[in-house]
């Protein structure tokens, strides 16, 4: 089967930011270079390993999603997004570009939303999808021909449903948002939920 592999830009922009947080790298500027430095050799790593077929890196617009529309409280309680983030997002873009690799931005509308869309039109397609993503949200995405990629140290784990089941006791991985929403359920509610 043919794969496609979808990166949740800004999961990885900030796993990169705080890996490097202790000793992070700059330039002769003082600009933080560990994002940039991280996002890149992962993506090149993703390409020598997998070799995708396809390959997207989507991106949180400007301007916030759908969701602050509906409730001005989403995500008011998040810290601002540090400076040295704000300023490496556009060379992370820049370096995407350049590596032709398409940007997936779209007004209004958050990464995970733009992913878990092509993640299921991708399945339709006939394409395994390998969601790029630190994020344990996508857990509720996850389906046979739908996975989750996520570095760990110096190996890769995928995220199918056996490990679904292993790691929430749950069958159906569309459940695992409403395991978080209850805040770890106990396991006799969770037998309510199991095939």
């Amino acid at each position: 089967m043919k794969r496609l592999f979808l990166v949740d830009a800004y999961a990885l922009i900030y796993k990169y930011y705080y890996a490097f947080m202790g000793r992070p790298m700059r330039n002769r500027n003082g600009l933080n270079t560990s994002i940039i430095y991280g996002f890149t050799a992962f993506l090149r790593d993703i390409q020598r390993r997998e070799k995708p077929d396809l390959l997207g890196v989507a991106f949180d617009p400007a301007g916030g999603s759908f969701r602050r529309t509906i409730s001005p409280e989403y995500k008011a309680n998040r810290p601002p997004t540090p400076e040295d983030i704000k300023l490496s997002v556009p060379y992370v873009k820049r370096i995407v570009e350049a590596m032709c690799i398409p940007i997936l931005e779209v007004p209004g509308f958050e990464a995970d939303d733009v992913i878990g869309t092509l993640a299921m039109k991708g399945m339709a397609a006939g394409y395994d999808v390998y969601m790029v993503t630190p994020d344990k949200d996508y857990g509720q995405l996850v389906r046979e021909h739908c996975k989750i990629y996520k570095q760990k140290s110096d190996r890769i784990e995928i995220v199918d449903c056996d490990a679904i089941r292993e790691k929430y006791g749950i069958d159906r991985p569309e459940l695992v948002s409403l395991y978080w929403l209850c805040g770890a359920m106990p396991p006799t509610i969770l037998s309510v939920f199991r095939a």
